[in-house]
């Protein structure tokens, strides 16, 4: 007697989880169901890129300041230290490597200050209105950037977006929401659905 109450009361419990799993769902279950693995993307702190555009400020040497582009090998040319690598370091970064060469026999104490003018630009492609190339803001979202590319097609995909960001070697299913980033240089690919 006391099996059979404890083998219905296993066979209730596990009745029970079934039908609660049965009752949720996920946003990307329509994904999932396509052979897709999605994650979420999220901000991360920025690292300079090639087609960056700075501002360099050396305080009390204004002829060492000035407007400079991350070049196609990942750096800036500054007056007096020449080539810095900027590509992959922070704004923080980048102001510590310049003071450390400037400190190196050419200003005493320097105090180096680095900010983004220009970022580089991000690609959309796919079911979009107008797909192409357009200039990144700080703080742009997936539904920003689809958003300028004249929205969403008929056929596209509004639950998953692919996105291959510029130091990535293949692209990535991320999950759709309103607070799924873009980053400067990332190709955003928006799939067609599947009916």
């Amino acid at each position: 007697m006391l099996t059979l109450r404890s083998f219905l009361a296993t066979m209730a419990l596990a009745l029970g989880l079934m039908v609660s799993a049965c009752g949720t769902t996920s946003p990307t279950a329509g994904a999932r169901d396509a052979g897709v693995t999605t994650q979420s993307q999220i901000a991360t702190a920025y690292t300079l890129g090639s087609s960056d555009r700075l501002r360099v400020t050396v305080f009390g040497h204004p002829t060492l300041s000035g407007e400079f582009e991350v070049d196609g090998a990942g750096a800036i040319s500054l007056p007096l230290i020449g080539q810095v690598a900027a590509v992959g370091l922070s704004t923080v970064d980048l102001e510590n490597a310049v003071a450390t060469k400037l400190a190196d026999g050419y200003v005493l104490d320097p105090r180096v200050s680095v900010e983004v003018i220009n970022y580089r630009p991000y690609y959309i492609l796919g079911e979009v209105g107008r797909p192409g190339e357009y200039p990144y803001t700080s703080g742009l979202t997936v539904q920003n950037a689809v958003a300028a590319a004249g929205g969403f097609s008929y056929r596209a995909n509004k639950r998953v977006v692919y996105i291959k960001s510029m130091d990535g070697n293949q692209e990535v299913a991320y999950d759709l929401t309103p607070s799924t980033v873009v980053k400067p240089g990332d190709t955003i690919r928006i799939g067609e659905r599947i009916f």
